[in-house]
């Protein structure tokens, strides 16, 4: 057993070196890893085949459309300019807070259908704006946006991490997952709000004149509502809601693939003026499949690991079993900060953990949501130059490489701490009533 627990190790070794060191397609990597693993665990090659393609299929089929349709609400909404209506929207209703606190949430709601990196350059110039308006450093109203925007890509579908995390776990439930992590991402995205805040520079409230001259200064006409601009993102909410009132025979129409379809349509018909139907299919096709493989062969992976009984090694480890929810978080914070990408972190713990969740008593709908919550959050732990959004938010911002380390690094880890604490009381409080 100990050989096993040794060859996963050399795997995620591979994996590590494969994409920081070696600057390898992470699909390729995790594929090589796949091979690797089943070669040390003495599998034939048809067994190896067999369980890469079987992990495969079955991660692929259940996150595939979930990941397109997201895709296309993201990119549709950029085009529309529907995230600068929605961002001026949150200002104007949220003028009592502080600025860091409204750049913060505009960075969490706008990363649901956006991927963080994206949605920080689409809006970096209007962060940058606001900035010289109410006078606060550039740095302050990055991280707040940076953080904003970090804690929802790694936390909540249809993000393409989270719905690996939950396909790896054979979660069925992804409307539980969306609303436990878009609760837990709120917090996590206002711990890095407070960071901002507090130990960067302290902002005050925008004034009704400064609002007039950012409305003024849109690079969108204001064509559409708020609510219109943002029914992409709450419309497949209110669907996937109304799953446990609908008759079965008819529950399909609640489902998370049928919700984001729905929003993908409507996003579609708010930017049929600014982007071809074909050029918008090519692009979420370019994006959202390299994605889908990634995720897809983290299946693979799963599906070998599937061949060490751990189960049975890790319940005679005395004190191993209370642990519990720290584990995911270790192991995903270690792939994290040592290949950078937060994609692989998750797609690789997920396909390790999946067969301890037992152990943990982590294998019922809600142990499967805490455990993805917890990769998640390692996830994030840390963001320093072997990630590629710690490079967006240090040019998009106009940060020296030092000053990013110490603001936008530092934060991530902020909240990768505060997020695992929390959790970890959480985790205990639903063992102790159960």
């Amino acid at each position: 057993m100990y050989y096993d627990i040794a060859f996963i190790l050399i795997t995620i070794i591979w994996i590590i070196l494969g994409n920081s060191k070696l600057k390898l397609n992470p699909l390729f990597v995790i594929f090589l890893a796949c091979i690797l693993l089943g070669i040390l665990l003495n599998l034939s090659a048809t067994n190896i085949s067999f369980d890469i393609f079987n992990g495969f299929i079955s991660v692929s089929k259940k996150i595939g459309l979930l990941i397109f349709f997201g895709v296309i609400i993201g990119i549709c909404l950029e085009k529309s300019g529907a995230t600068e209506i929605i961002s001026i929207g949150l200002i104007k209703k949220l003028s009592f807070l502080p600025i860091t606190y409204i750049i913060n949430l505009i960075g969490f709601l706008i990363s649901i259908p956006v991927f963080c990196d994206a949605a920080f350059i689409i809006l970096s110039s209007f962060s940058k704006k606001i900035s010289e308006l109410t006078k606060n450093s550039k740095k302050t109203i990055a991280v707040a946006l940076s953080t904003g925007l970090f804690a929802t890509h790694v936390l909540v579908p249809p993000t393409p991490g989270p719905l690996a995390a939950a396909a790896s776990l054979d979660l069925k439930n992804i409307f539980l997952l969306f609303v436990c992590g878009g609760i837990f991402a709120f917090f996590l995205s206002l711990i890095g709000g407070f960071y901002s805040q507090k130990f960067i520079q302290e902002t005050k409230t925008i004034s009704e004149e400064n609002l007039k001259v950012l409305i003024s200064g849109m690079s969108t006409k204001k064509t559409m509502s708020f609510n219109l601009a943002s029914s992409p993102v709450w419309i497949p909410l209110v669907i996937m809601s109304l799953n446990p009132i609908v008759p079965s025979k008819i529950n399909i129409l609640t489902s998370p693939a049928f919700a984001l379809f729905i929003g993908a349509i409507i996003s579609i018909y708010l930017s049929i003026k600014n982007i071809k139907f074909k050029k918008l299919l090519l692009i979420s096709l370019k994006q959202s499949l390299p994605i889908i493989g990634i995720t897809g062969m983290g299946g693979g992976l799963g599906q070998i690991i599937k061949n060490i009984d751990v189960v049975s090694w890790f319940s005679e480890i005395d004190g191993f079993t209370s642990l519990g929810i720290i584990i995911p978080f270790l192991i995903s914070a270690s792939l994290k900060t040592a290949q950078g990408s937060s994609t692989v972190a998750i797609v690789t713990s997920a396909s390790i953990i999946y067969p301890m969740l037992s152990v943990f008593g982590l294998d019922n709908e809600l142990g499967k949501t805490l455990a993805i919550l917890s990769i998640g959050v390692g996830s994030m732990t840390v963001s320093h130059a072997n990630d590629s959004y710690f490079w967006v938010v240090s040019q998009f911002s106009g940060m020296d490489v030092s000053t990013t380390y110490k603001t936008h690094t530092v934060a991530t880890l902020f909240q990768g701490i505060f997020g695992i604490i929390i959790l970890f009381i959480i985790y205990k409080v639903i063992v102790f009533f159960n």
